[in-house]
């Protein structure tokens, strides 16, 4: 099942309008973007949590890294560059982190605050190579600003 894109961007607005808190926002989004999907292995955020460093936050599937440095993986790589990163194959992308053996292809996409800073990195895994495009950056970037860089989204 491919995801309809329109449908969960009302389905999280709905569940989400009103809500300032980001650690709920995140738990929300990662639960409605995983189950939207059978490409999605791993649905997760990754909190900058000090300088150049992020740690685990809400996600759906196994296991995560519990801590990233932005210097480390596709995760690090979204994190410094503040730009999507699609990786069609992760043992091709230079210093990938492997988390999970099973992983083949993954898309990273930064999370910003109304402000501009940088307060996540959303991370989908899956088990299929190439699994993702232009599409799911395009909408997946769009859902997430219209949660996150909201006015009113403030709250750490």
């Amino acid at each position: 099942m491919r995801v309809d894109y329109p449908t969960l961007a009302r389905t999280i607005a709905a569940l989400t309008g009103g809500e300032d808190d980001h650690v709920a926002l995140m738990a929300t989004v990662a639960c409605e973007v995983h189950h939207a999907d059978d490409r999605f292995d791993w649905t997760g955020f990754y909190r900058v949590v000090a300088p150049d460093l992020m740690k685990i936050g809400p996600y759906q599937g196994g296991h995560g890294c519990l801590v990233i440095p932005f210097s480390r993986g596709v995760c690090g790589a979204a994190a410094r560059s503040r730009e999507v990163q699609l990786v069609a194959d992760v043992e091709a992308f230079p210093g990938h982190i492997a988390c999970s053996s099973a992983t083949r292809s993954e898309i990273v996409l930064p999370v910003f605050d109304p402000n501009g800073d940088l307060i996540a990195v959303f991370d989908i895994d899956s088990n299929q190579p190439d699994a993702f495009d232009m599409k799911d950056a395009e909408a997946l970037s769009a859902i997430l600003a219209a949660v996150f860089a909201r006015p009113g989204t403030l709250a750490a």
